[in-house]
């Protein structure tokens, strides 16, 4: 038997990137793959998961700490069988870095106006726009945990008004914000709402047409808009694409969606003022993840507190 505690990796990510971040890592470690049905995994005292197969406590009943592959953990808190250990959550300054990119790229291109550009480079039409500066738009940020937070700095940074919510409610030193009994008042202040909440019972279903509708009318921008890079159980998408096609919305960037990978039939592929990217805004960096793992790891064992853990009754 190894003399470190031994990990279970059952990662659905591109096997590819696994095997190279598992060069060098986990020193002095049995490292077993989950996806090995026939493999015996019962002594495996740690396991790395992002959507894992649903019968690993029954194949791994040791377990002491669960880490969580990505920034969510709602796919494992959903779990039955879910064991009563630490689950800790995957936060690293690259994981945060690419969300707060993706969300001040969308952010951009909604004031300047590219999705309409790019429609009439399509039709070959030469015709300029009216284009805001960032300083006659207010951002509302819902979900102010480090992602949260990282991206309302950096949009201010862009020049964007930045306002915030949480459902608590959190001080930001010279950011405005809101906690949950006041999320209308919140909402008739933005143009453009982001979503970066995590998945809980509280936020499931949480942007739907009511919450839709309370957003600014006849702002800079004309119409809202809204941006999701949270988790897809938040947003209705029936809801969210009649506010689309109804002009509601003015328009969307959308990350994540009640079903994934989204259907080929799904409206939001053919809708103009809609830009989808595939679940992919702050992909984890695997070695990154590994990195961090080991980290609380080594902690655990010297009897030192584990960091990130998540409180399991509120959902993160």
């Amino acid at each position: 038997m190894s003399a470190k505690k031994s990990v279970v990796i059952d990662l659905k990510f591109e096997r590819r990137e696994i095997g190279a971040a598992l060069a060098g890592a986990f020193s002095g470690r049995a490292v077993l793959h989950a996806s090995d049905s026939g493999l015996d995994i019962s002594d495996a005292r740690y396991a790395i998961v992002w959507k894992p197969d649903p019968n690993i406590f029954q194949r791994a009943p040791k377990l002491e700490v669960l880490f969580s592959g990505g920034a969510g953990v709602d796919h494992i808190l959903s779990m039955p069988g879910l064991p009563d250990i630490p689950i800790v959550r995957f936060v690293d300054e690259s994981l945060t870095n690419r969300m707060s990119e993706w969300v001040v790229l969308q952010a951009l291109s909604h004031l300047r106006q590219v999705p309409a550009y790019l429609g009439q480079q399509r039709e070959r039409r030469w015709r300029e726009l009216s284009q805001p500066e960032a300083g006659d738009i207010t951002v509302g940020v819902m979900g102010l945990g480090v992602l949260g937070l990282d991206s309302v700095r950096k949009l201010g940074i862009m020049g964007f008004n930045v306002v915030g919510w949480s459902r608590s409610g959190k001080t930001i030193e010279g950011v405005e914000t809101f906690d949950g009994g006041e999320l209308d008042a919140f909402l008739a202040r933005t143009d453009i709402l982001v979503g970066l909440l995590p998945l809980t019972s509280d936020t499931r279903g949480i942007f739907n047409a009511a919450l839709f509708g309370k957003l600014r009318q006849g702002g800079a921008l004309g119409k809202p808009v809204f941006i999701n890079a949270g988790r897809g159980g938040s947003q209705v998408d029936a809801d969210l694409v009649g506010a689309l096609e109804s002009g509601v919305l003015g328009g969307a960037s959308l990350d994540v969606f009640e079903t994934e990978p989204l259907p080929a039939d799904s409206p939001y592929w053919a809708l103009e003022n809609v830009f989808v990217t595939p679940h992919a805004a702050s992909a984890s960096d695997v070695r990154a993840l590994f990195r961090n793992a080991e980290v609380q790891m080594t902690r655990y064992e010297a009897g030192q507190p584990l960091e990130h853990v998540v409180d399991v009754k509120a959902g993160y």
